[in-house]
């Protein structure tokens, strides 16, 4: 997925093999985050146990305390996952990932990034919002997106209103 070359911002960098199971804590701690707003995901596998690939996988921290997944959807740089710890939240983290994340999408030739997320809750759509992405109307999905949100919704994660956003680069 990455590119060895690839810039990232200051306190960001790739993963390795060993850190990425730990980043299953991470993980559930952020999504234990979304209880506050009456969400509750359902038990099961987080979705960094199952990337399996350091070159997906953007952390800021030592040992990591938030980590960006990416991967590859309809020509675009898909932000699959961005979780913070909430004890390292509010500090801008969050943001550098997201940046990271559009920096190595602009490297690798990607025309934007894409991703999925709640609509309303403050830290999910409304924070996207601020940082240049912009909902995506269905009839703007490709095939693989829309299988995406296809899939997220058999696994039960629709639980709110959902949105794909989009941040051309």
């Amino acid at each position: 997925m990455r590119n060895v070359t690839d810039p990232v911002p200051a306190g960001v960098r790739w993963a390795t093999a060993e850190e990425l199971p730990g980043l299953a804590a991470v993980e559930t701690a952020a999504d234990g985050l979304f209880a506050q707003v009456g969400i509750v995901f359902p038990a099961g596998t987080t979705m960094v146990e199952e990337a399996g690939d350091p070159s997906r996988v953007l952390v800021a921290g030592d040992p990591p305390v938030a980590f960006a997944m990416v991967g590859w959807t309809d020509g675009n740089v898909h932000l699959d996952q961005l979780a913070v710890h909430p004890a390292h939240g509010r500090r801008g983290i969050g943001g550098r990932l997201v940046e990271a994340v559009c920096t190595h999408a602009a490297a690798a030739g990607a025309p934007a990034v894409t991703l999925t997320t709640f609509r309303d809750v403050p830290w999910n759509g409304p924070w996207y919002a601020r940082r240049g992405f912009a909902v995506l109307d269905p009839a703007e999905w490709g095939p693989e997106l829309a299988a995406l949100v296809a899939h997220e919704r058999e696994l039960g994660i629709e639980l709110a209103p959902r949105v794909v956003m989009r941040r051309l680069l």
